[in-house]
């Protein structure tokens, strides 16, 4: 389980690491006056508008992966395993008598107590 935990906590680390990159290398509502100073995009690998739907798709996908990490850490963090008896404990717990034990128990104490008959020669 702490190799789980383990994996889980590197996931959220590097995909909040990713969000935070590719959120800050993401054009805001104002980048159309940077294109006039030669920053266009037109001639980027992606294309005009192809950067800004690859990015914003990559940045939901780690945010949804950072989300999901985020509630498996939280979901095991609440988990508390049950005591463990051992190999042995089994034979150690104490066992109840069964219910129709004290009826048979009273009924012979009954009949032990009570006097025999006399014998009637025949």
């Amino acid at each position: 389980m702490a190799i789980f935990k383990t994996l889980l906590v590197i996931v959220q680390v590097l995909s909040a690491l990713g969000v935070i990159g590719l959120v800050l290398l993401q054009h805001g509502k104002g980048a159309d006056v940077g294109a006039a100073f030669g920053s266009g995009a037109s001639g980027s690998l992606f294309g005009a508008s192809g950067s800004a739907n690859f990015l914003s798709r990559t940045t939901a996908v780690l945010a949804a992966l950072f989300f999901a990490s985020t509630l498996g850490l939280t979901l095991l963090g609440n988990y508390k395993p049950l005591a463990s008896v051992g190999v042995m404990g089994a034979a150690q717990q104490p066992q109840a008598a069964p219910a129709s034990a004290p009826a048979a128990s009273a009924a012979a104490a009954s009949a032990a107590s009570a006097p025999a008959a006399p014998a009637v020669p025949k």
